[in-house]
């Protein structure tokens, strides 16, 4: 099954996608990921891409989607993927259109004031990544990892101002797709709100599986 995550930034579909992932026994396919993998295999692209991102600057449309289209031309995708974070505008989403058949599209909805209890009480390990949360699931020992023992801190873009910045930006250029998508008959709203294990039982049910 070939599926596009879409949501706002505190939305859980990163947590959703590792679960989705092995419901499915697809891959979960990051931009985030595809940029790390080319520049580790020194690729062209991801030669390419390092020397983007040394210099500080954002990698552009058609160097990300030549990226895609080349990590979903591997084998390992065959049976399908979960792309999260890509397309993020309606031109990716065209471009991508025309090398991959996307079957389903799940918008995890959330309201921003729940994007913003979520985000703003979010901690991660310094160390290992995993991510805390001030109320839903707080370390055992206050700012240290139950995992690894690494420090645990609220990163600057988990801020308020930091989230709401970011969820402007979500919402000027990523929700459209929820429209665009929605006219084509392949969007599915799924309501984030509630705890994971719900969403995924709501997850299953939209697909049918």
């Amino acid at each position: 099954m070939k599926l596009i995550f879409l949501g706002p930034p505190g939305a859980g579909k990163g947590t959703l996608a590792v679960r989705a992932v092995d419901i499915l026994k697809v891959q979960q396919i990051s931009t985030g990921s595809i940029f790390r993998a080319a520049i580790a295999e020194e690729t062209p692209l991801g030669l390419k891409v390092k020397s983007i991102i040394d210099a500080g600057k954002l990698v552009d449309d058609e160097t990300t989607i030549a990226l895609v289209k080349e990590r979903l031309a591997k084998d390992d995708v065959k049976n399908g993927y979960i792309l999260d974070g890509f397309p993020r505008t309606i031109p990716q989403a065209e471009a991508l259109a025309t090398f991959s058949t996307v079957e389903k599209v799940i918008n995890f909805d959330i309201p921003d004031e729940g994007v913003l209890e979520r985000l703003g009480g979010r901690q991660v390990c310094r160390k290992c990544g995993f991510n805390f949360h001030a109320i839903f699931n707080k370390p055992s020992k206050e700012g240290n990892c139950d995992h690894c023992g690494g420090e645990v801190y609220i990163r600057d873009d988990d801020k308020p101002e930091a989230v709401q910045k970011r969820l402007e930006v979500y919402r000027a250029q990523t929700a459209p797709l929820i429209d665009f998508y929605r006219a084509k008959g392949l969007l599915i709203d799924i309501d984030a709100r509630p705890m994971v294990d719900e969403i995924v039982v709501n997850f299953k049910k939209a697909l049918g599986i």
